[in-house]
């Protein structure tokens, strides 16, 4: 009896442990669930933020990529977990917008945004723009001029001196291709890359590459991000950012509430805080790209005064059109 009555005393003290670690780990607090395929330090900054905004809440920020995400919330429809979408490609908002999966946010102030990233259903969350990054050693070194725009990319002298990521698995290479259809006309650009392709030392395949590749003298001219340029020219890289007649390509990020999670009060107050103050803090310390309306962060050796490629039209199914013509 002694034995049989000390398991039974064993099993309910470990039930008992067993609800407090439950209890001690919700504490009862509101739960809101975001998914988002930003990058770590962004969502270590907003973790951060929010634990210190909003600590009677539990904010699970969930990563995974661009595509998962889309098909995630497509497949879960209403009935997700998923409250909010954060720093989703514009593309794959427009795909979940269109399956009317999106809440409306009409009600929200969108006249803090630049005019050219404002949509109905979403808010601009990054513009990830991207130039033409020379390295002037490598281009010393071999007596050569820096290039002034995309018809000098073609000049022989070049060849094997420029580096590019590949459209087919970078959103940086697919602004490129993209902002020169919409300058040059569809037929024109895809016949300039087959010429510029004669020039390229390879298609890297992400949008970082070619900065690396300039970083390690493989290259003169790398197609890459401009943030990401800066960022090394800070760190005391000797590169050199420049823009075309076209300007600067660049892709937009944006952010969500999953339709039927906006009759939550404690959602809407989470992602309009998401929205504006997160999103504001994150553009003028990592991605001072203009993306709020008459305000240009400053960061140094960030270029000023951007003119910006024609993105317009930019949608998932285009991408995809466009993407299938690509043959390197």
């Amino acid at each position: 009896m002694k034995t049989k009555f000390s398991k039974i005393s064993l099993a309910l003290l470990l039930a008992l442990i067993l609800t407090s670690v439950f209890t001690s780990c919700s504490d009862g607090k509101t739960k809101i669930t975001i998914y988002t395929s930003s990058e770590d330090f962004k969502i270590e900054y907003v973790e951060d933020r929010m634990e210190a905004q909003f600590p009677n809440y539990n904010i699970i920020i969930e990563y995974m990529s661009t595509s998962n995400i889309a098909a995630k919330v497509k497949t879960e429809g209403k009935n997700t977990a998923c409250d909010i979408i954060w720093s989703l490609e514009y593309g794959y908002l427009d795909q979940l917008n269109n399956e009317s999966l999106l809440a409306s946010l009409s009600g929200m102030d969108h006249s803090i945004y630049s005019e050219d990233t404002v949509r109905e259903n979403w808010t601009v969350d990054v513009r990830s723009g991207a130039a033409i990054i020379i390295n002037p050693k490598v281009l010393s070194d071999r007596g050569l001029a820096e290039p002034e725009s995309y018809e000098d990319l073609l000049k022989p002298e070049y060849k094997g001196l420029i580096s590019m990521p590949s459209p087919k698995s970078s959103g940086t290479g697919y602004t490129f291709l993209y902002s020169l259809v919409k300058a040059m006309g569809e037929e024109e650009a895809f016949a300039y890359f087959d010429k510029l392709s004669e020039n390229i030392l390879q298609y890297t395949s992400s949008g970082s590459g070619p900065v690396n590749a300039l970083m390690q003298n493989e290259v003169a001219i790398g197609l890459g991000i401009t943030a990401q340029a800066v960022t090394k020219i800070n760190e005391g890289a000797d590169l050199k950012i420049k823009f075309f007649e076209e300007g600067s390509p660049y892709a937009l990020y944006g952010n969500a509430i999953v339709s039927g999670k906006e009759t939550r009060a404690e959602v809407k107050e989470v992602f309009e805080f998401l929205a504006t103050t997160c999103v504001e803090e994150i553009n003028e310390i990592y991605f001072p790209e203009n993306i709020m309306k008459d305000k240009y962060p400053v960061v140094e050796n960030f270029p000023t005064d951007i003119k910006y490629s024609d993105m317009t039209g930019d949608t998932l199914a285009e991408k995809q059109r466009l993407l299938a013509k690509w043959k390197y």
